[in-house]
């Protein structure tokens, strides 16, 4: 285990694809219903790795980026430990008397930027890793901003997540980050949370020789599922214009908000 973890090996998409997947994949892509190409998508890894050290969620995720990219999807990934990202809900704690250096803010533009976010996750002690954690929390130290519309920022942008680990944490892991996406105005399509688990106990990773990662048929089938709905969702949210704005305008109500008191979305 100690090997696989710390190989600088990077896996490409061709390699974690198993040969139904890859001629089921062909043949939807040449079938699209829609075009796809003006769309973004961004992996978040919160991975505990730092680069270039190998992922393996990382391995799931390029079964996705694959069938994103076949589609003229444009995305990138991001391993938020490889950057500086201090605990606290302000846009830039930098600015605060608690920390020297923020690099939240860069990775919140990449977020903004983009229609589809996928959030990714190992699972430790059955729960998301500290990483995802935090990104959550700077994501939702944003909520305030509002979009051109008055509605809350990330309106109209579509949420998913992939996760890999040993033993079992999937669906709880899927279940917390989904809410939490929808939570500060995301939208959720159907089947958006795939992932893959070991054997329970110590045991080979997604990537390491032998572990049935890729060539699983139900991490793959719902790995597919995740991307094409994605495509779906923003496809139907950016030909619209997004949500209508009527009846979802914060500051229509003003949430009992005083011009002396902080929003009341973030109790500490």
């Amino acid at each position: 285990l100690l090997g696989s973890a710390f190989s600088l090996r990077k896996t490409t998409y061709s390699e974690v694809l198993s040969e139904q997947l890859t001629k089921i994949s062909e043949h939807q892509c040449d079938t699209a219903p829609a075009k796809y190409g003006d769309l973004t998508a961004l992996f978040l890894n919160c991975t505990l790795n730092r680069t270039p050290v190998l992922s393996h969620t990382e391995g799931v995720i390029r079964v996705a980026q694959g069938i994103f990219e076949k589609n003229g999807v444009q995305t990138k990934v991001i391993r938020p430990v490889d950057y500086e990202i201090p605990a606290g809900l302000r846009l830039d704690m930098s600015e605060t008397d608690e920390w020297d250096k923020d690099d939240w803010p860069q990775i919140q533009k990449e977020i903004d930027a983009t229609d589809i976010l996928v959030l990714c996750t190992s699972v430790w002690l059955g729960e998301k890793s500290s990483v995802c954690n935090r990104v959550l929390e700077r994501m939702y130290g944003y909520t305030h901003v509002l979009n051109e519309k008055g509605q809350y920022r990330d309106y109209g942008k579509v949420g998913a997540t992939l996760i890999t680990g040993n033993e079992d944490g999937v669906k709880h892991c899927a279940m917390n980050i989904l809410f939490s996406l929808s939570h500060i105005g995301y939208t959720i399509p159907p089947q958006v949370d795939a992932g893959w688990l070991g054997e329970v106990g110590p045991g080979p990773s997604y990537l390491d020789p032998g572990s049935g990662g890729p060539e699983n048929d139900f991490t793959n089938r719902n790995t597919t599922f995740l991307a094409w709905n994605c495509m779906h969702m923003a496809r139907m949210l950016k030909d619209n214009g997004g949500i209508p704005a009527h009846g979802n305008q914060p500051d229509v109500w003003e949430a009992g908000c005083k011009s002396d008191f902080k929003n009341p979305e973030h109790k500490v």
